[in-house]
């Protein structure tokens, strides 16, 4: 019985490696004035160029039970076993969906297996999970040896990244006021990481090229110890930027690395202009 794995639209893992993989992604969604879009029908560049010029922010919501349900569903129907590899439930309700829908599908299908994996990171650390997962179901793992292979990838990825502005983290409520406020006074530029499934403070500096220095110094101590299992650089509406410091890391490590913008759902919390590098270890991180 062949194993489905889902996640949702905010893992942002590059489409070459949804198809390769097999990866069915649910949709979360942007509220803006009174519309819900479907994250992945939005056009980021439009977006982030119209959301770099307002004072208010769009709101973001969950993936929908009806799609959830036909994604669920489906595989069932079709005889596969699913596993959900979902977003920090600190950050959203998509876990408590799912969860949700579960229930609605097993009175539907008593027989059907389904687990779902509360990830406790979002974006590429995400990402990386739910690869690992799709890894273990194409080379015929169990259901239960997947989530191990889940579980293991957690204790190795880390993500790290610095925003242009922490007015879009003060505004959207996703990191302390007296952070915000702080950073915005004294032009303090934050690392940023999720701790504990929430957004936190890894370190600081004074600016943002120091910033991304210091997080890309650390990138390269933690895999001079821990090996290195593979890298990705994120960016929010900056491709250049982000180009030339995937570069220079790819000449250091000699690996080509690759970019994932990330899209409305979380750049809308953090902002135009965001650097972060998303990886894991071989060994598990010390963090």
């Amino acid at each position: 019985m062949t194993v489905k794995i889902i996640t949702d639209s905010t893992s942002y893992i590059p489409d070459f490696l949804l198809n390769q993989f097999d990866i069915s992604v649910v949709s979360q969604n942007v509220v803006d004035e009174g519309r819900c879009e479907r994250e992945l029908d939005i056009d980021q560049e439009k977006f982030y160029e119209k959301l770099a010029n307002r004072n208010d922010l769009p709101s973001s919501s969950q993936p929908s039970v009806d799609e959830f349900h036909e994604v669920f569903e489906n595989h069932i129907k079709n005889g596969h076993e699913i596993v959900g590899v979902f977003v920090s439930s600190e950050m959203s309700g998509t876990y408590e969906t799912a969860l949700m829908v579960k229930h609605i599908i097993l009175e539907k299908y008593p027989k059907a297996k389904i687990e779902l994996i509360d990830s406790r990171v979002n974006i590429m650390q995400l990402g990386f999970a739910t690869l690992a997962a799709a890894r273990a179901a194409k080379a015929g793992k169990t259901v239960s040896e997947i989530i191990e292979a889940v579980q293991r990838n957690l204790k190795r990825s880390r993500i790290l990244f610095v925003p242009e502005t922490l007015e879009y983290l003060k505004r959207g409520g996703r990191i302390g006021t007296a952070k915000a406020l702080i950073g915005s006074v004294l032009q303090i530029k934050p690392i940023l990481t999720v701790k504990a499934g929430k957004t936190g403070v890894f370190s600081n500096a004074r600016t943002k090229k120091r910033a991304i220095e210091k997080m890309v110094n650390e990138f390269y101590e933690n895999i001079k110890e821990y090996g290195l299992g593979d890298v990705i650089i994120h960016h929010i509406h900056c491709e250049k930027q982000a180009k030339s410091i995937a570069d220079k890391i790819g000449q250091k490590i000699d690996k080509a690395v690759g970019l994932a913008p990330i899209g409305p759902v979380a750049g809308l919390h953090v902002g135009p202009g965001t650097i972060g590098i998303a990886y894991y270890t071989k060994e598990e991180l010390n963090k």
